[in-house]
C-alpha cells in the first residue's frame, strides 16, 4: 500500500541524524539544533564518523554501532555517501529514511537509482531528497531546518517546496494555527504527494490537508489518492506555474484550448480538491479550515456595526455564488426588541456605528438561533465609541456557549475585525473563531466551506463504464482509425469522419469526398435536389485549417457555381501550398439554422493527465474568444451538464427572447460520447468538432477534425490507459452460484454503498472483526466506512457479495495495489452466520482473477495465527505462509501471480 510504513516517518519511536555537521549555519547542525528544541520524546542517536560530539551531544561512527534500531533515519550527508546509509539502515531494520541533502542526479547510474535500490531491498521508504524536512508537532519532531516549529494542531501541509513550507510555520506561528504534520517532499524520490495524501486523510489527528504543488509526476495515483482524501475532509491546493503555456504546440482547437494550467484547474476540480490562487488564499483556507466544520448550506448571515462594509460583504458572497441568509420573522422580533430602530431590518444585520459588546452580542445570539441562517459572519469596524476588544471578547465568549450547547454540530461563525490589533486577533483565534483582515477574505473563507461540502456530494458520483442510453458501434469505429494508423497517416479524412461520429450517433451534415470539379458537381447537384445549398472545403491532408488558404466557399447554389468554387479552391490551395498534397474538395450541404448556437466540443491530449474532454463557444475565433471548460473523463450525464454550466455559453442555450431553448441534454449527450469514444479507442489523440450547430431540434456536427496515433500508454493497470480517472468497472459484475444452489450476484463497491456496509457490520460477531481487523472494533465511525467505501478503481477495488434472495450483503473482499503498482494487499470479510458455505473461496479467486488481470506480479495479506480457517484456504489457493518476524503471532501469506 502507498501508506506502507509511513507511520513509521511521520510518527517515530526513535530517530537516528546521519551527517549532521560542528559547523554553524549548515544543515545539518540546523537540522541537529532542531530536534534537540523540539524535546523529542523518543529514542535519539547521532551518527558522524568524523566527530564524537557534536554541540554536546555525544556521536557514534555509524548505524551499527546504535544500541537500538532507529524507525526513521535523518540524513543531511554528502551526496555520494547516501546510498550506503540508506543500505546500512536497511541491513538494520529501520523503517525509512528523510533525505535532506540534494545533489543525487537522475537516470541510470546515479546516486538516485543507487538509493531507491538499496532501499527497495529492505522496503524501506524514502522522503526528498533535496527537502525542508519533516516537522511533527503531535510527537514533538522537527527534523527539519526551518527557523520555526509549529505549534500542534489538525492541519496537514504537504509542500513540494521547501520555502513554502517554512512560509506556512512562520505565518501559522503568528496567527495561532497548529499542524498535524509538514512534510516538504523535494524530489520524491519514493514517497510523493498521493502517498501523504492517502496517510493524512486517515489520520484522525488531521482535520483538512494543504498542498503546494508545482507538477504531478503520476497523474492516476494522485487522483486516486485525492479524491479518496477530499470525501472525508477538505484538501486544498495551490499550484504555481498558473501562466504556463502547454507542452507542445496544438493542431486542434481544442488542443490548443487545453492549456496545462487548464487541464490542472479541470483536474483539481473532478478530484475535489479545493484550489486556491495564491498563499495569501492558502492561509485563509487554513485559517478557516482548521477551525470549524462546513455549513449545510450556503446562506450567510453578515453582522456588521458598518453598512458599508456590510454591503462589500453581500456583493462578494453574491459574486462567488453565496446566498445573502433571509432573516426569519423569530428572528427578526428579536432584533427589534434588541436594537435601535435604526438598525438596517435586513440582512446584512447593519447594528449600527456606536454598537457596544451588549448589543452585538444580543444581534449574534439571535442570528445563531435562526434556522434561515447556515453561517454568520460577525464585522467590526473600529470606532472611538466602543472596545473593539471588548467586543471581540464578548463575541467569543458567546461562540463558545453556543458551541457548548451545541456539541453535535454548530453552525461556523467567522469573524473580520478591520484594522485589528494582534492581541485581538490572537483572542480570536484562541477561541477557534476563524479571523480575517478584510470582508473579503472573510466570506472567501465561508466559501470555501460550502465549496467542500458541495465537492463531497459530487464526489459520491460514480460516471457508468458505458451509458446505457446508446449502443455505439465500436468495432466499427475502431476499423477507421486502425486503417488510417495502418496507412501512415495522422488525421482522419472527413468522410472518415463522418463514419466515426454515426458509430457514435452523432450527426453529421451530408459530406462527401470529391477528387475532381465533375465529381464535386454530381454530389452537389445530390444536395440541390433535397433543397439545400453546398459548401466547399479544401482536402488535404497537410493543411489542417482550410480558412488559412482560403479553402471553405459557402452558400453555392447551382452546379455552375460549384464547378467554378471548386476550380478556385484547388488553384488557390496549390499556389499557396505549393508542398501540400491535395485530394481534391469536400462538399456538404449547408446546414443554416438562424437560431443555431455554435459550440466547440472535443478531445485533447494531455501529458500529464491523459485525455481530457473540452467544451465551449465554437466558431474561427473560438480561441480569441477563450469561452471554454475542460473536464477529464469518463462522463456521465451530471458530469456533461456541469462542464456546460462552467462556461458563458451555457447561459445561450437557454430559450431567450424569440429563441428556443436548445434540446434538452442533448450537447451533454454529446460529450458523454465523445469521452466513450476515447475510452474505446485510445488511438484518437485530439478530437475537434466546430461547430456543432445545437438549436431546439437537436444538434448537428458541420467540421471537425480528428488526429489519430499509435496508442500512449501512461497509466498503469488495466481500463483505458489515457484516463486518469477510471471509470466504474461494470465488466466485473458477476453472478455466482455455491453451494446447496446458493446464488450470489457480486459487483465492484460503490459510494453509495456506506449504509450497507453499516447494517452488514451488526451481523459480523465480534470474534471476526477482530481476525479482520487485528483488534476490537467498538464503533465503526462514517469517515472509517466512507474511506473503504471511496475507492478509485485503480489502486484499491473491492467486491462486494449479495444475497440475490434476500438483497442483503453476505461478503466483501478488497484490494489496495503498492504504489508502484506491482503487487496488493487483500483483505476479506463474510458474514459470520454465513461461512463454510464457499463464498470466502468464491471471493477470494475472483479478485485473484481480478489483480491478475491488472498486472500484479503478487498478492499478499497478513492473517493472525489463529485464523486456522483463512490460512488453510489460502494454502489451498497457492498461497506461501510464512510467520512474521516482527511478529510472530501474525502470518504473512503471499501469492506469486
Amino acid at each position: 500500500m502507498s501508506t506502507y510504513r509511513l507511520n513509521n516517518l511521520l510518527s517515530p519511536r526513535s530517530v537516528a541524524l546521519v551527517g549532521a555537521s560542528a559547523r554553524p549555519a549548515s544543515v545539518g547542525r540546523a537540522v541537529l539544533e532542531n530536534i534537540g528544541k523540539a524535546e523529542f520524546k523518543g529514542r535519539f542517536g547521532l551518527v558522524n564518523p568524523r566527530h564524537a560530539e557534536i554541540g554536546g551531544i555525544a556521536a557514534v561512527k555509524s548505524l551499527d554501532r546504535l544500541d537500538f534500531v532507529p524507525e526513521l533515519v535523518v540524513i543531511t550527508a554528502p551526496a555520494g555517501e547516501i546510498p550506503g546509509i540508506v543500505d546500512q539502515a536497511g541491513r538494520r531494520g529501520s523503517a525509512g529514511a528523510l533525505i535532506v541533502s540534494a545533489g543525487l542526479g537522475q537516470g541510470p547510474g546515479s546516486l538516485h537509482e543507487a538509493t531507491s535500490a538499496a532501499a527497495r531491498k529492505y522496503g524501506m521508504r524514502l522522503i526528498g531528497p533535496n527537502c525542508l524536512g519533516i516537522m511533527v508537532p503531535g510527537v514533538s519532531l522537527n527534523a527539519s531546518f526551518a527557523a520555526h516549529m509549529p505549534r500542534a494542531g489538525n492541519l496537514a501541509l504537504i509542500s513540494q517546496s521547501g520555502a513554502i513550507a517554512a512560509g506556512m510555520v512562520d505565518w501559522a506561528a503568528q496567527r495561532g494555527v497548529g499542524f498535524s504534520g509538514i512534510v516538504s517532499i523535494g524530489d520524491q524520490i519514493d514517497v510523493d504527494i498521493a502517498d501523504l495524501l492517502d496517510h493524512f486523510a486517515m489520520d484522525h489527528k488531521t482535520r483538512a490537508i494543504l498542498l503546494y504543488i508545482e507538477a504531478i509526476k503520476d497523474a492516476r495515483k494522485f487522483m486516486s489518492a485525492a479524491r479518496a482524501a477530499a470525501r472525508v475532509k477538505p484538501v486544498v491546493v495551490v499550484k504555481s506555474g498558473r501562466m504556463a503555456q502547454g507542452a507542445k504546440a496544438a493542431a486542434t482547437h481544442t488542443g490548443a484550448l487545453a492549456g496545462a494550467d487548464a487541464v490542472y484547474d479541470a483536474a483539481f476540480r473532478r478530484a475535489g480538491v479545493l484550489r486556491v490562487s495564491d498563499l495569501r488564499e492558502l492561509f485563509d483556507c487554513a485559517e478557516t479550515l482548521g477551525r470549524v466544520e462546513s455549513p449545510t448550506g450556503k446562506r450567510l448571515a453578515i453582522l456588521t456595526n458598518g453598512g458599508g462594509i456590510g454591503v462589500l460583504a453581500v456583493d462578494r458572497l453574491v459574486e462567488l455564488g453565496g446566498i445573502p441568509a433571509t432573516i426569519s420573522t423569530e428572528a427578526r422580533k428579536k432584533l427589534d426588541a434588541a436594537l435601535p430602530p435604526t438598525w438596517s431590518g435586513a440582512n446584512p444585520v447593519d447594528i449600527v456605528g456606536d454598537a457596544d459588546a451588549s448589543r452585538y452580542a444580543a444581534a449574534l445570539e439571535a442570528l445563531l438561533a435562526d434556522r434561515d441562517n447556515d453561517a454568520v459572519l460577525v464585522l467590526n469596524v473600529q470606532t472611538a465609541i466602543a472596545s473593539a476588544a471588548e467586543i471581540a471578547k464578548t463575541v467569543t465568549e458567546l461562540v463558545a456557549k453556543y458551541r457548548e450547547q451545541h456539541r453535535r454540530w454548530a453552525k461556523p461563525v467567522l469573524a473580520a475585525w478591520v484594522g485589528a490589533d494582534q492581541h485581538i486577533i490572537q483572542a480570536l483565534s484562541s477561541a477557534g473563531v476563524p479571523n480575517y483582515p478584510t470582508e473579503d477574505d472573510a466570506v472567501r473563507g465561508f466559501m470555501h466551506l460550502v465549496r467542500h461540502r458541495e465537492v463531497v456530494e459530487e464526489l459520491s458520483q460514480v460516471p457508468p463504464a458505458m451509458p446505457d442510453t446508446f449502443i455505439p458501434d465500436t468495432s466499427g469505429a475502431r476499423e477507421i482509425v486502425t486503417a488510417a494508423i495502418a496507412d501512415g497517416r495522422q488525421w482522419l479524412e472527413p468522410v472518415e469522419i463522418k463514419h466515426l461520429l454515426e458509430a457514435y450517433d452523432i450527426a453529421m451534415v451530408p459530406t462527401y469526398a470529391a477528387a475532381d470539379v465533375e465529381q464535386a458537381v454530381t454530389y452537389a447537384k445530390d444536395i440541390f435536389a433535397q433543397g439545400g445549398t453546398v459548401v466547399l472545403k479544401i482536402l488535404s491532408r497537410d493543411i489542417i485549417h482550410k480558412s488559412d488558404v482560403g479553402g471553405v466557399v459557402l452558400n453555392l447554389t447551382t452546379p455552375e457555381a460549384v464547378r467554378a468554387a471548386t476550380s478556385d479552391i484547388l488553384a488557390r490551395a496549390r499556389k499557396l501550398r505549393p508542398e501540400a498534397r491535395i485530394g481534391g474538395v469536400i462538399v456538404q450541404a449547408m446546414v443554416v439554422k438562424a437560431k443555431a448556437r455554435e459550440l466547440i466540443l472535443g478531445l485533447a491530449d494531455d501529458p500529464t493527465f491523459g485525455t481530457v474532454v473540452v467544451f465551449g463557444r465554437g466558431g474561427t475565433a473560438v480561441e480569441i474568444i477563450n469561452d471554454k471548460a475542460l473536464a477529464l473523463p469518463p462522463l456521465d450525464l451530471q458530469l456533461a451538464r456541469d462542464l456546460i454550466d462552467r462556461t458563458r455559453v451555457s447561459r445561450l442555450l437557454k430559450a431567450y427572447r424569440d429563441v428556443p431553448a436548445v434540446k434538452q441534454d442533448a450537447v451533454a449527450m454529446v460529450l458523454v460520447k465523445l469521452a466513450q469514444m476515447a475510452a474505446d479507442i485510445p488511438e484518437i489523440r485530439e478530437f475537434d468538432i466546430n461547430p456543432l450547430l445545437a438549436d431546439e431540434t437537436g444538434v448537428t456536427a458541420v467540421d471537425a477534425r480528428v488526429a489519430v496515433g499509435p496508442p500512449q500508454r501512461k497509466f498503469a493497470g488495466s481500463g483505458p490507459a489515457n484516463f486518469a480517472v477510471r471509470a466504474y468497472p461494470s465488466q466485473w459484475e458477476r453472478r455466482l452460484k455455491l453451494k446447496e444452489d446458493w446464488r450470489i450476484f457480486v459487483r465492484p463497491m460503490r459510494p453509495e454503498d456506506e449504509p450497507t456496509i453499516h447494517e452488514f457490520l451488526r451481523h459480523v460477531t465480534a470474534h471476526d472483526l477482530r481476525l479482520r481487523f487485528f483488534a476490537p472494533m467498538k464503533e465503526f465511525t462514517h469517515e472509517f466506512i466512507a474511506r473503504l467505501t471511496q475507492l478509485d478503481y485503480a489502486r484499491a477495488m473491492a467486491f462486494i457479495a449479495f444475497d440475490e434472495a434476500t438483497g442483503e450483503m453476505v461478503g466483501v473482499v478488497r484490494l489496495h495495489s503498492d504504489s508502484i503498482y506491482e503487487s496488493g494487499e487483500y483483505a476479506i470479510l463474510l458474514r459470520s452466520d454465513l461461512k463454510g458455505r464457499g463464498l470466502g473461496w468464491a471471493l477470494m479467486q475472483l479478485i485473484i482473477d481480478y489483480a491478475r488481470s491488472e498486472g500484479l506480479k503478487t498478492i499478499s495479506g497478513d492473517v493472525l495465527q489463529e485464523n486456522s480457517v483463512m490460512l488453510d484456504m489460502c494454502r489451498q489457493l497457492g498461497f506461501e505462509v510464512k510467520p512474521d518476524p516482527a511478529e510472530p503471532e501474525i502470518c504473512d501469506v503471499r501469492l506469486k501471480l
